[in-house]
């Protein structure tokens, strides 16, 4: 398969290009190679999926991952994703957004291209339905205690909600490759997720 992602600096998309009116639409943030997106947009062929990735190796990986199981419910984007969801998504257009082991950026300086900040919690709040859910995932628990605290300091979102660990069935059975990652090298994951 020769899939590309779309890359919306280049091309421009509108939220109209892209969702379906009256057909829920959930949004992925940082989809890697796109496991999330092929495993969501199978198990749902009624809901609609846009996964968006700043690596266009990743982006491209995922686009072809997507075309290869013929996943016509999902499109797969490459650019930023808080400038997508800040410029593009409207208002209580998505029902959910997914954002799993965004890069906590470790060091002082870096922060600030921490995917999860005060805008993006804004605009994530923003463009959940009521009763939309955010998802969000790490394996670095400092990570996943602050932007658990931004989320209930800066947002009315309701929790973060427990999220049981599932049993995988089999070695590709993880909601990404980052939680098979850990998962297989006995690292934990900390999961939480909030509702509108």
């Amino acid at each position: 398969m020769n899939a590309e992602a779309v890359d919306v600096l280049e091309r421009p998309r509108t939220w109209a290009d892209l969702a379906e009116e009256g057909r829920p639409t959930h949004l992925e943030i940082g989809s890697g190679k796109g496991l999330f997106l092929q495993m969501a947009a199978a198990q749902q062929p009624d809901h609609q999926f846009i996964g968006i990735e700043l690596a266009a190796k990743f982006a491209n990986r995922a686009a072809q991952r997507l075309s290869k199981y013929g996943l016509n419910n999902a499109t797969m984007l490459r650019g930023d994703g808080q400038r997508f969801l800040s410029d593009v998504v409207p208002d209580g257009s998505l029902h959910s957004v997914h954002v799993y082991f965004p890069d906590p950026w470790w060091r002082n300086k870096h922060k600030k291209r921490r995917v999860l900040n005060e805008a993006t919690l804004g605009d994530i709040e923003r463009t959940l339905m009521v009763g939309g859910q955010f998802h969000f995932w790490t394996d670095v628990l400092d990570y996943y205690e602050h932007i658990c605290a931004e989320v209930m300091d800066r947002t009315s979102l309701a929790g973060p909600r427990y999220v049981p660990q599932r049993v995988a069935q089999h070695t590709m059975d993880y909601t990404t490759h980052f939680e098979r990652r850990a998962r297989l090298s006995g690292q934990p994951v900390y999961r939480a997720r909030f509702e509108k």
